[in-house]
């Protein structure tokens, strides 16, 4: 950006013409579009726009930037989240519901399909970015079951991130019915692909799934260390500690 608004009427402007190359560069490509094409949809002079960015390159590494504070914030928003304590489903809705905030924003839409049909004019991403993603995803799989190896984790991330962001692609690229439904098969293609590795019956949540405190009978259950090598349990709900019984295994 050549500068930077500092009234509220010239960051409106800005807004505008931003949400108009989003606009602009999805019905007509990057090569078509034109400055004096996006200042016409943002409703505002040519010589206005280029008081903020001098070309068409600089209103798109605008366009990426964006897109990427929008990926930190939605990785830092799921990060926050106690996923190990939800069920399966839960933690495959929210994430699902994550991605689907980020891909409601026309910015980060056509982001996203010109990176896989116009890499050569990205000037913030590249690989890396995906590589980011995976390793993100591997830290969530991680929390949710703390007994995959490391290489387990980031093989099971890297099949999820390539195939999403192939059904993503495809899903963008359709008419908008056929792409509700194909975002919304998702979740089930990559929920049937992890629910042996980090489902309920994984880490954790199989010591919650087989056993109930012998006070309360909650299944509200967490690890609270060793005692004569065997497993001791917490009673979420009640403080209750005991000892998982002879050849169970938690």
């Amino acid at each position: 950006m050549r500068r930077t608004p500092k009234q509220e009427r010239g960051r409106q402007r800005v807004e505008r013409i931003l949400l108009a190359a989003a606009e602009v560069f999805s019905e007509v490509g990057y090569e078509a579009a034109t400055t004096h094409g996006i200042a016409e949809r943002a409703g505002t002079a040519v010589g206005s726009l280029y008081q903020f960015f001098p070309d068409k390159r600089a209103l798109f590494k605008a366009l990426e930037q964006r897109h990427i504070e929008r990926v930190h914030i939605a990785w830092a928003q799921l990060d926050a989240l106690p996923l190990e304590k939800l069920g399966f489903e839960g933690f495959m809705q929210q994430l699902l519901a994550t991605y689907a905030g980020i891909f409601a924003d026309a910015t980060s839409r056509v982001v996203f399909v010109l990176f896989y049909t116009s890499r050569q004019i990205f000037q913030s991403i590249d690989e890396g970015f995906t590589a980011d993603a995976v390793r993100f995803t591997a830290k969530l799989l991680t929390r949710r079951n703390p007994r995959l190896v490391a290489e387990e984790a980031h093989l099971l991330a890297e099949v999820c991130v390539h195939a999403g962001n192939a059904l993503v692609l495809r899903a963008l690229q359709s008419d908008e019915d056929h792409g509700t439904r194909l975002f919304a098969q998702i979740p089930e293609l990559l929920g049937a692909y992890l629910r042996p590795h980090v489902g309920e019956a994984c880490g954790a949540d199989q010591v919650m799934k087989v056993m109930k405190c012998p006070r309360c009978g909650s299944e509200r259950l967490s690890r609270n260390g060793h005692r004569h090598d065997r497993q001791r349990l917490l009673c979420k709900d009640c403080s209750r500690q005991f000892l998982l019984p002879v050849g169970q295994s938690a």
